[in-house]
């Protein structure tokens, strides 16, 4: 994502209108969903998240809210892991946006959502659950020597966690069913629509530093006037 000039024109042009701290808003929306949820549920018997989750025949019928509201539908509903997991969503994306400015996460957030849409008209079923695995990468990817403390003692690099989430990314994608894989696979799009361009650079720098070594390694023929 770094060094893509046509990113860094828009960021110049329309970064002022970005939305500040977008992950502290969508992990605060999820809690509310949540508890709100929990407490009328436990009252009324009514399921909250019905009227929120992504619905293609009911958004066709004029429900459009669901194109938004099915981010904000929490991962778990279990209390204690969803504090977890949102806790872990909102400092990855705070990182992110600490580093990016806020207009690229914004647009990274955003198009991933867009996809997540997209792949909700064509299979029925949308989620955010993939783009948000998709910020962890995204963060390894910026941050791959970064230590963070497993289970709150060993440290261990950015990088081996996020081999992990690829091993199990995939493990998803041979075991689960195709709507489930169109879902994973726009998350890991998005990853590869931003970061492509950087990885590209990245990679041209290394052939030309390689070139250089191999030519700073051959014998010059001016040392050697005459055979030996």
């Amino acid at each position: 994502m770094y060094g893509n000039s046509f990113l860094d024109k828009l960021d110049r042009k329309f970064g002022r209108y970005a939305l500040r701290n977008l992950m502290t808003v969508i992990v605060v929306g999820t809690a509310i969903v949540f508890f709100l949820d929990m407490i009328v549920y436990s009252r009324t018997g009514v399921d909250i998240t019905a009227w929120l989750y992504f619905d293609r025949a009911a958004i066709l019928r004029g429900e459009v809210w669901r194109v938004i509201t099915f981010v904000f539908i929490p991962d778990t509903w279990n209390v204690f892991t969803l504090a977890i997991s949102l806790y872990f969503y909102w400092l990855i994306g705070n990182s992110l946006e600490n580093e990016w400015g806020s207009f690229k996460f914004d647009l990274f957030y955003l198009c991933g959502v867009l996809g997540a849409i997209v792949s909700g008209f064509i299979t029925g079923y949308a989620t955010v659950y993939y783009l948000h695995l998709s910020l962890f990468l995204a963060f390894a990817l910026l941050y791959p020597d970064h230590r963070v403390y497993l289970f709150y003692f060993l440290p261990i690099k950015v990088k081996w966690l996020a081999i992990l989430d690829l091993i199990g990314l995939v493990l998803i994608f041979i075991f689960s069913v195709w709507i489930e894989r169109i879902a994973l696979l726009v998350a890991l799009f998005n990853i590869a629509l931003f970061f492509s361009y950087g990885m590209l650079m990245k990679f041209r720098q290394w052939r030309r530093r390689r070139k250089w070594q191999k030519e700073a390694r051959r014998p010059n023929d001016k040392d050697y006037p005459f055979d030996l």
